[in-house]
């Protein structure tokens, strides 16, 4: 099987469907962001510490998820046969809002914005984090234009937060502290 098909040579590709679309559509803009983070969650991966390789099944988890919610996205919307792998039934909202509520009990109470960084695993959860909240608004961009499968909007807006949160606590696991913004008022109760 070759990989290539030549129909990027003018800007085109197929989704699933058969529709032919340029790459610089909306839908191709969020699936193609996905692929980045996944990309990026592969890197985090590769970084962990000693001591954040806890995380490491979990994140494997995030990536398999992100593939389905890719898939998701490179559906046309004309394409009546095929059924959405990403579901609210699959649980995947409520593990993420769980491990978003346990990772913020284990780290210090914060008032005021933090810098994004710290140890290596937290800087890197911090871009996936930003690269996150970039494909939210993409897909938003999206569903503004055509349909898509709402639970993937869900789920990618709370997997920005699980990243703030892992960042957080991945920082506590390296023994690094946060760095407040320095004029930041007191935004967190």
């Amino acid at each position: 099987m070759k990989i290539y098909t030549r129909t990027g040579d003018k800007g085109k590709t197929r989704i699933i469907g058969n529709d032919v679309l340029y790459k610089s559509a909306p839908r191709i803009n969020s699936y193609g962001t996905i692929d980045e983070l996944n990309s990026l969650v592969g890197v985090v991966i590769a970084n962990l510490s000693d001591k954040t390789a806890v995380l490491t099944e979990e994140l494997e988890e995030i990536q398999q998820l992100l593939f389905d919610c890719g898939t998701d996205l490179a559906v046309s919307p004309t394409d009546k046969k095929h059924e959405f792998i990403f579901k609210d039934d699959n649980g995947s909202v409520d593990w993420l809002e769980k491990k978003i509520d346990e990772y913020t009990e284990k780290t210090p109470k914060i008032q005021k914005f933090i810098l994004p960084g710290g140890s290596k695993t937290a800087a890197n959860l911090h871009m996936a984090r930003t690269v996150t909240r970039r494909a939210e608004r993409e897909i938003v961009a999206l569903m503004q234009e055509e349909p898509i499968n709402d639970f993937v909007l869900k789920f990618i807006n709370r997997l920005s937060d699980y990243f703030f949160a892992a960042a957080r606590y991945s920082n506590v696991l390296d023994g690094v502290e946060d760095i407040q913004y320095r004029n930041s008022k007191p935004v967190f109760r």
